[in-house]
């Protein structure tokens, strides 16, 4: 089952309280990303699998309120959804800590600095930093990645209970994104039982070719893990023994200190 419908199956356990034209509504939404960023409305009932009247609705409430905009029989998302995200990232307590801890680590290293969490079955970049030497490559906030095969997601798919990660992963496609990457359930998630213990994890060419990353776990004073935080670099710019070394020390030493204030 998708965690996406399962998270539908949960919400409709609510009975009359649940309201299904929101719902529709918000999953007519999602379906625009990166690669669907212009949509037909038979695109979009296929993606959520409901009637094309029920869609049509949505998009002309949607696009009513001006979240979404028609050119001829195809629709894109207007600058006013980042009203609904900049409502999350500047009330977010964990969010607005961690812009400045990516700063702070991007400028002292001359690396790349990512914080994510983990929303359904991917790693949802919150915060992210690049020195000044680099370009950004349209990798930002709101950005989604896998989780299986990234540091970040697998810190933060080590942090649940078993049952929970032995679901996630009978529940979600491995895909190799390189030649690297791991796509045999058991060796996954022995990967993630290893981050679990080591409290870190490193990933070398897994989600994306030429690009090694090392991420740890955020917690709060109580030990519960809210967000990961990342370090990210080019072969050719840090060495194994690098990333597993100094930038290792100095994101172990930056989540401590988080740590406090993350309540």
């Amino acid at each position: 089952m998708r965690e996406d419908d399962a998270d539908r199956r949960r919400a409709a356990a609510l009975g009359p309280d649940y309201s299904e034209a929101l719902a529709r509504g918000l999953l007519v939404l999602a379906t625009f990303n990166e690669t669907r960023r212009s949509q037909s409305l038979s695109d979009i009932a296929r993606a959520v699998d409901l009637p094309r009247a029920t869609v049509r609705r949505a998009l002309l409430t949607l696009t009513a309120l001006g979240y979404v905009a028609q050119e001829e029989r195809r629709f894109r998302l207007t600058p006013r959804v980042l009203r609904l995200a900049a409502a999350y990232l500047t009330s977010n307590v964990i969010s607005t800590l961690l812009q400045p801890a990516c700063d702070r680590i991007a400028r002292r290293l001359g690396e790349s600095c990512t914080a994510a969490v983990l929303e359904g079955d991917e790693v949802v970049m919150i915060a992210r930093a690049l020195p000044d030497q680099l370009v950004p490559a349209g990798v930002g906030i709101g950005y989604r990645l896998p989780a299986y095969c990234s540091a970040l997601g697998r810190v933060l798919l080590a942090a649940l209970p078993d049952p929970a990660l032995d679901a996630y992963l009978d529940r979600v496609a491995l895909v190799a994104q390189t030649q690297h990457t791991l796509t045999d359930r058991a060796a996954v998630r022995r990967a993630i039982i290893d981050a679990r213990a080591a409290g870190s994890c490193f990933v070398d060419q897994e989600a994306e070719y030429g690009f090694r990353s090392i991420a740890v776990p955020l917690r709060k004073f109580d030990g519960t893990v809210v967000a990961a935080l990342n370090v990210g670099a080019r072969l050719e710019q840090a060495s194994v023994a690098t990333m597993t070394g100094p930038y290792l020390r100095e994101l172990l030493d930056e989540a401590a200190t988080l740590s406090g204030f993350l309540i």
